[in-house]
């Protein structure tokens, strides 16, 4: 008799012990998941913000051999493929080397970036946004204080 209740006990702590290691995995999967998700939002948020930043860089370049904007991100890139300084010095002028095959798209949805170019004012004007979210570089106001902002700065 004595040697059930021996053996009841012990297997009822069995028990509660796989069950204790259980809840503590999901317990710490309750805990990690959450924060997991928000660093790859950061994280994307991150990258699709260095991406318009070099899309901005790429646009004062064009504007400065151009005296205007490119009509299209299409003009632009063809623009950076044959610009020889923004070709070889990647590294400098951008942080890094570019991929020209996913610079205008948002790392979010894959998402590309909208482009539109104002010329009704006094001073052209572009206007750069993440169609994923808020972000955006430019305006069409025509002011020419607002051209390269960028609203995260």
């Amino acid at each position: 008799m004595a040697a059930s209740r021996q053996n009841l006990r012990t297997g009822v702590q069995i028990v509660l012990g796989i069950a204790i290691i259980v809840l503590s995995y999901f317990l710490y999967r309750a805990i990690t998941e959450p924060y997991e998700r928000i660093e790859r939002q950061q994280e994307l948020t991150e990258q699709t913000r260095e991406r318009m930043s070099n899309i901005r860089t790429a646009l004062v370049d064009y504007e400065r051999d151009s005296a205007s904007f490119p009509d299209s991100l299409d003009t632009l890139r063809v623009h950076i493929e044959r610009d020889s300084l923004l070709r070889t010095a990647q590294d400098s002028i951008f942080g890094g080397p570019l991929n020209l095959d996913s610079l205008f798209f948002s790392p979010r949805t894959g998402n590309r970036f909208l482009y539109t170019v104002s010329d009704t004012g006094k001073v052209e004007t572009y206007l750069l946004e993440d169609p994923d979210t808020d972000d955006k570089i430019g305006t069409l106001s025509g002011d020419p204080t607002q051209t390269n902002v960028a609203s995260w700065e």
